[in-house]
């Protein structure tokens, strides 16, 4: 879900790419000049740190596989807890886990939840975090489950939402990622309904956003794009999100995850 505020909207046809920009786009892909990899490393040290007014650090957190088990964590994920009875993505996992081990307040995570690129802010912790816990999935292939009914659910719901105008600009987020050669100014938007570009998308996320100086998780970019299309603040773990999310990994099945990823 892309939107550009004041920008071109979806209507635009690919052009040929001028050299310049295709340069850069290359230089992009380039992992070795990642700066997102410092932010990997210094959510590590987070995530083991103890923390909150427990004083104990998310080591026990569970993310589907056992607490504590991180490696392929987020390849499969979004997924049904039962401990919570609901399906949950990798950021509603870790607000549980901050809230119910740590016994930090909910409210104060999700007020710092993400870095302000109009104030020139670095990551937050909690991004870290989210970069280090999604990086141990790294190599893997995305493969969120089905087995349970809510997890199909979850899928159905988001594809409802994906399709569906609402606000008051009456975009939906098909009304810039359901077609292909679609672009806002230089920035190419992907056909989110084609596997093939679903899978580059969610394979490169949380990614370092060169233009924001600072890694995006996949929480910030559907807030950023209900922003965008001029709806209220959403929560962060809404059912909303999590479906929609859960809705675009199973079309992403089987991408080889790049994590951290980085993009303009």
């Amino acid at each position: 879900m892309a939107v550009s505020v004041g920008g071109v909207i979806g209507g635009a046809s690919a052009q040929t790419v001028d050299p310049a920009v295709r340069a850069y786009r290359e230089a992009l892909s380039d992992k070795d000049g990642n700066p997102g990899v410092l932010i990997v490393e210094q959510g590590a040290a987070l995530f083991k740190k103890p923390d909150g007014p427990k004083n104990v650090s998310l080591e026990k957190c569970d993310f589907g596989l056992g607490p504590g088990v991180l490696k392929g964590a987020y390849a499969q994920m979004p997924r049904y807890m039962s401990d919570t009875g609901r399906v949950e993505d990798l950021e509603t996992r870790l607000l549980h886990c901050m809230v119910t081990l740590q016994g930090k307040d909910p409210q104060m995570i999700k007020d710092q939840r993400f870095a302000n690129e109009t104030k020139h802010e670095r990551n937050t912790d909690w991004e870290k975090i989210v970069a280090y816990i999604a990086a141990q999935s790294d190599g893997m292939k995305l493969s969120m489950p089905t087995s349970h009914p809510l997890e199909r659910q979850a899928i159905a719901v988001g594809e409802r939402i994906f399709f569906t105008n609402i606000g008051p600009l009456d975009f939906s987020c098909a009304t810039c990622h359901a077609e292909d050669g679609k672009r806002i100014r230089l920035q190419s938007l992907a056909n989110l309904t084609d596997p093939k570009q679903a899978q580059n998308v969610m394979g490169a996320w949380p990614t370092y956003r060169v233009s924001h100086s600072a890694v995006r998780t996949m929480q910030h970019r559907m807030w950023d794009c209900m922003w965008q299309m001029r709806l209220p603040d959403v929560d962060l773990g809404s059912p909303a999100t999590v479906a929609l999310i859960a809705y675009m990994t199973k079309k992403a099945d089987g991408a080889t995850l790049d994590l951290p990823g980085m993009r303009r």
